[in-house]
């Protein structure tokens, strides 16, 4: 017969750091948000509000994945979205 722990699904099968995913649904989320919002607005203050208290919940669930270097890519990765904030409102 063949042992259950072979259909037993491992914990994070996928492989993907969760830092990695946070720093994506950021890049999404405000990518819509920069392509589909012409002037700022109240809406794009209350989503990114709401993207800051999903970071924060999302980095207090996985804290001890979040090293030095995984903390500089997360951080390196709000610098480029501020780039990309001000490159797109000069356009």
């Amino acid at each position: 017969m063949i042992p259950e722990e072979l259909y037993k699904r491992r914990r994070r099968h996928d492989n993907t750091p969760a830092s990695m995913v946070l720093i994506i649904t950021n890049y999404i989320v405000t990518t819509i948000l920069f392509t589909s919002i012409n002037a700022t607005s109240w809406f794009f203050y209350v989503v990114l509000a709401g993207l800051a208290v999903y970071n924060y919940f999302t980095i207090r669930r996985n804290l001890e994945e979040y090293t030095r270097v995984n903390i500089i890519a997360y951080i390196v990765g709000w610098a480029g979205i501020v780039l990309l904030f001000f490159l797109t409102r000069k356009m």
